[in-house]
């Protein structure tokens, strides 16, 4: 995998979009040509035109991006992929438009972006194909070994397993020697029993990485062994951090303070936090300016919908504890937890107005937050803010759950555009999982991706209650 910006890639999937990139780039070059080969040269096409066939390129990337046609599982069906890629040119299309209204410069000629539809939709229907025939044969990826056969090795088996992308192969699985030695296959890979033949089990596996998933490592892990697989060249990865490496998240039902106090990460520099609050400060401000028609529509639409303020106040756990006010526009019928008392929102729940549930749909109900924002009570991104209430029944049965605080919650976050709307407890757990990568990795880059991924959850209506 790549590391880049505290960030791990697949390699099979970058090489996956960026040749999906060239394709789209050769396949409007090849439509230019076909009309007006009679007037240039190839060559002359490419450098006269080559930023006008990079926007075509961007534009289309980015809306099969929005059209989820670079989410995890590949696209096997013929019907659905070819549904799905209509849906994306189409919207390619109607962007171009709008660019080449207000800038027509940018156009290369008349009627060569429907000639290069032909060939776009042929070279991405092959190179799909060809991927998802990569990813059956489990062509490009890393081989790999796994020490134990326990739970948590299990769960790393049950991620790769669903996540068909990450670009691992493992080869094989080794269990302790007096553990149970009945099986003979763990979900379908072979076991063999032992940790004094490591290293000849790797290299008969032609493997270039042994994961050690061992659920009780004191008196158990063969560091001999492992040292001696080091310094042959095997890269050794300890289970928990592979987890974290290929899902996105911190496994912390398994891992222990130390884990957390030697791993890499946590890193909060004064630049970096000065930075976060310039770039919060001045986006929302902006957004609050840019949005105010919407806010003020949103407003009335409310008012006339219901009884009861238009903006909703609510107090939140902030950086370190702190308590403050928060602010979003009601979506609820006023005094919605008189009764009930705190309450998470559950889906289709009676106390949503008419009005409520379509900002909820389009997240509009958290513009107000914005406010916060300028104010520096949140960020535009890091974990959601949560209710004292919650916080408190939390702390005592979420492990490390005050970690979240370390730093300032946000607008949206990793956990928001990684997991769906939770209200339970295993929910609070799961997106714990990635809150803690994300204060573990966060960076400005990862920002952008957050509120990357947090525009096509808005646009796709996703994840909302």
């Amino acid at each position: 995998m790549i590391h880049l910006f505290r960030q791990y890639f697949s390699m099979r999937k970058a090489i996956f979009i960026l040749g999906e990139g060239v394709l789209i780039y050769f396949a409007v070059a090849l439509a230019s040509f076909a009309l007006m080969w009679e007037d240039i040269t190839f060559s002359f096409l490419l450098e006269w035109a080559w930023w006008k066939i990079l926007l075509v390129t961007l534009v289309a990337q980015l809306s099969l991006y929005f059209d989820d046609l670079y989410e995890v599982q590949p696209v096997g069906n013929m019907v659905e992929l070819a549904t799905r890629l209509i849906q994306s040119i189409g919207i390619t299309s109607i962007v171009l438009a709008i660019i080449y209204f207000l800038w027509e410069e940018a156009m290369i000629g008349r009627w060569i972006f429907f000639v290069s539809i032909v060939f776009v939709i042929f070279f991405l229907v092959s190179w799909r194909f060809l991927y998802a025939y990569a990813v059956k044969k489990k062509l490009l990826t890393e081989k790999a070994l796994i020490v134990g056969d326990g739970e948590l090795a299990q769960d790393l088996l049950n991620e790769i397993r669903s996540r068909r992308d990450i670009s691992y192969d493992v080869r094989l699985v080794i269990g302790q020697e007096n553990g149970d030695c009945s099986q003979n296959q763990l979900q379908g890979i072979p076991i063999r029993y032992g940790f004094d033949k490591v290293c000849d089990l790797a290299e008969a596996e032609q493997v270039s990485s042994i994961i050690v998933a061992l659920d009780q490592k004191r008196g158990v892990m063969p560091y001999e062994e492992l040292l001696n697989c080091k310094v042959r060249g095997f890269s050794i990865i300890d289970g928990e951090s592979f987890y974290e490496r290929i899902t996105g998240k911190v496994l912390v039902e398994k891992i222990n303070p130390s884990w957390l106090i030697f791993s890499d990460g946590f890193v909060k520099s004064p630049v970096a936090k000065f930075t976060k609050r310039v770039v919060g400060f001045f986006l929302s401000s902006i957004m609050l300016v840019l949005l105010a028609p919407l806010i003020l529509v949103v407003a009335i639409a409310i008012k006339l919908d219901s009884k009861g303020p238009v903006l909703f106040s609510q107090e939140r756990v902030g950086e370190n504890g702190k308590i403050f006010t928060l602010y979003k526009f009601r979506s609820m019928k006023a005094d919605a937890e008189a009764v009930s008392g705190p309450v998470w929102a559950e889906e289709d729940d009676p106390r949503i107005t008419k009005v409520g549930k379509i900002i909820r749909k389009l997240r509009i109900d958290e513009l107000p937050q914005l406010w916060n924002v300028l104010k520096g009570d949140m960020s535009i991104v890091g974990p959601r803010p949560e209710r004292p209430f919650f916080v408190e029944k939390l702390k005592s049965k979420v492990p490390y759950y005050k970690e979240r605080f370390a730093v300032k919650p946000g607008v949206t976050g990793w956990a928001q555009v990684k997991y769906s709307y939770g209200s339970t407890e295993e929910d609070a757990l799961e997106k714990l999982k990635y809150d803690l990568y994300y204060i573990k990795n966060m960076s400005l880059i990862m920002d952008l991706m957050v509120i990357f991924h947090t525009v096509k959850i808005v646009l796709l209506s996703r994840g909302s209650r």
